[in-house]
């Protein structure tokens, strides 16, 4: 499989995803993430989130978009 110069991962922004996810009040879940995606209209699931998590699946830039919407923070804040 394909790596990119990140390292091992397969995104920029997953450790971000997890600490603003642990974050947000009330404790949100991957599930719960994932439910707020497809309310969103982002078809991810929590096998999704937790693959975007641990760096072993790409995001795509609409993702990305909906991720900083839901966990509500910038986009610049889950690329940094």
């Amino acid at each position: 499989m394909f790596k990119n110069k990140n390292g091992s991962s397969l995104n920029l922004c997953g450790q971000n995803v997890a600490k603003y996810r642990t974050m947000l009040t009330p404790k949100t879940s991957q599930r719960m993430l994932a439910d707020k995606l497809q309310l969103i209209g982002v078809d991810v699931d929590k096998n999704a989130i937790q693959r975007i998590e641990s760096g072993q699946r790409f995001v795509t830039d609409i993702e990305l978009v909906a991720l900083a919407t839901a966990l509500n923070v910038s986009i610049s804040d889950l690329l940094e």
